[in-house]
């Protein structure tokens, strides 16, 4: 008889009521794979995407999507030495790759996995997977960030700009960030040198007068649109943009030639050296992660339309997933 577990399904591209719970089949462990009962997972702006449909061709339906894990594994592949029943691990399933996270159980290649940082929740360690990774790649990677220098963080409160801001101070940069005026004591709180209301202030002119005419070394983009092309704008010469966001048209690099600038786009790839590298700064209490609402598995639509619409809400950092338990906590509507 084969063993069932309770996921989430995506039955068809569109809102947050796309979503069935259903009872699905356990996968079988290949020789190099691991099975991990799920404790936590989270929602990112890339499960929206898949969600609505702007990868239908990557994400055959019906699907189990989600691309955070914390757990625990039962069950390792005949050729697994690294890890054993019991061990406490987390990861992002591999992207338009199979199974996501929106599940009780999830096999994972072994490479993928990593041991859950001893001083984290589930539920924290598995708002860190993907952001985590990402910010890796872009800041240390990709943009080669080092001590001395200065990033503005695009977006400080978010998910992706929590992470970043203290990623970058741990590296000892002199972090900017824009960020609503109700949130600069957060994100100084996490570590930024200044924040800008991007409401009611242009982030370029308040570049140049904090950097007294400089610019920064680097642009971390998690907005897209017009605040990506005008990020060179606020560089200083030879600088580096680096963007997660997927862009429909080409940009204007007149301004980027003219500073001798270098573009990054990351989709990252995740590995188990970004979580042993994220881990060693979370137990030396450089990085922590930001929960700003919990729902339970039967929720995940809900938790989507928490994401989607995060101006309507006081949200800050990630919307977790209480996959073992039925947590509620919904930040207040702003």
């Amino acid at each position: 008889m084969t063993d069932l577990m309770r996921a989430v399904v995506l039955q068809r591209f569109g809102g947050p009521d796309a979503f069935e719970l259903r009872d699905v089949p356990v996968p079988l462990v290949e020789p190099r794979q691991v099975r991990v009962r799920v404790h936590a997972t989270a929602v990112n702006p890339l499960d929206l995407q898949i969600r609505r449909g702007d990868y239908a061709d990557q994400v055959p339906l019906p699907a189990i999507i989600g691309h955070d894990i914390s757990g625990v594994i039962e069950e390792v592949g005949g050729h697994v030495t690294e890890f054993r029943a019991g061990d406490e691990v987390y990861y992002t399933p591999r992207i338009f790759g199979g199974p996501g996270s929106y599940a009780e159980q999830h096999i994972a290649d072994v490479e993928l996995v990593g041991r859950k940082p001893k001083n984290l929740s589930h539920l924290e360690a598995a708002s860190l997977t993907l952001v985590g990774g990402t910010v890796w790649e872009s800041l240390v990677t990709r943009a080669q960030l080092t001590v001395g220098e200065t990033i503005l963080v695009h977006g400080g409160a978010g998910g992706v700009g929590t992470i970043a801001i203290q990623i970058a101070k741990a590296i000892g940069a002199q972090v900017l960030t824009t960020a609503r005026a109700s949130e600069h004591e957060f994100v100084r709180s996490l570590g930024a040198d200044a924040a800008i209301d991007y409401a009611s202030a242009d982030y370029v002119d308040a570049v140049a007068e904090i950097t007294h005419g400089k610019g920064v070394d680097v642009v971390l983009d998690t907005i897209g649109g017009a605040t990506l092309t005008r990020s060179p704008l606020a560089l200083a010469d030879s600088g580096r943009v680096v963007s997660i966001v997927d862009i429909a048209q080409p940009q204007n690099l007149i301004e980027a030639w003219g500073r001798n600038a270098a573009y990054h786009f990351v989709f990252t790839r995740q590995n188990r050296g970004k979580l042993d590298a994220l881990t060693t700064l979370v137990e030396r209490g450089l990085v922590m992660p930001v929960i700003g609402a919990t729902l339970p598995l039967a929720r995940v639509g809900e938790a989507h339309d928490v994401l989607e619409n995060r101006r309507d809400y006081a949200l800050r950092g990630k919307v977790a997933i209480d996959v073992a338990g039925e947590t509620v906590e919904l930040p207040p509507r702003s």
